[in-house]
């Protein structure tokens, strides 16, 4: 549902089966991440929309193990609040192409695509194509942080709070001193240390032409 309302793809079925036959080409960027399993071993995963280290993974396996019967964006919004009461901010290391952060962080968002999380707007700048991801840090916020800047995530305001900074680069390496968990695409797939690596142009798709 977050990729495809980047790109203004029909949810119907039909509808998005007639986009992928007749619509019009478009060459995306893709992110490819370099992190460790849980068992210790080197991975690496594609994305095409969001990774992020931090807080989310731990969101992600939650709301995954939940029941979507009252939809995504309900059910993600339970599990960030659950996990938020029991999370600790934890001192991150940040590298970028020309700059470094270190400090205690809640979330690392690396962002291709704008939305995530059910329809959370977390990187509202994100360009999908211009050879950059959009890196969200979000710092060392606390209770009362969420609870009167987490409703304004689905319009993308939060990025004005003073705990959050955004970036942009085509390299970014996060780690700490404790695993963090990984999250792409909605999953949880390891933890830290991790390198991601933007891909220019390494993803073609078809879009729904512009009446």
């Amino acid at each position: 549902m977050d990729f495809v309302r980047t790109y203004g793809i029909p949810t119907d079925f039909a509808a998005a089966v007639a986009v992928a036959r007749d619509g019009r080409p478009r060459t995306i960027d893709a992110g490819l991440v370099r992190y460790r399993t849980w068992s210790g071993e080197e991975a690496e995963r594609w994305f095409a929309n969001v990774g992020s280290v931090g807080m989310s993974g731990a969101v992600a396996q939650r709301a995954n193990g939940m029941s979507k019967a009252l939809g995504g964006k309900v059910t993600f919004f339970y599990a960030l609040t659950r996990v938020f009461l029991e999370w600790e901010n934890t001192e991150v290391t940040v590298r970028l192409d020309d700059a470094e952060r270190r400090g205690r962080m809640h979330d690392v968002i690396v962002a291709n695509g704008a939305w995530h999380g059910g329809g959370m707007m977390l990187a509202p700048d994100a360009q999908p194509d211009d050879g950059l991801f959009e890196v969200v840090l979000i710092g060392d916020v606390g209770k009362l942080d969420f609870l009167t800047t987490a409703p304004k995530i689905y319009k993308g305001r939060h990025v004005h709070h003073a705990k959050v900074e955004v970036l942009r680069s085509t390299v970014v390496e996060v780690d700490a001193d404790e695993r963090l968990p990984i999250e792409v695409e909605g999953e949880q797939i390891g933890t830290t240390p991790a390198r991601f690596e933007l891909m220019p142009g390494a993803v073609r798709l078809r879009v729904p032409t512009p009446s």
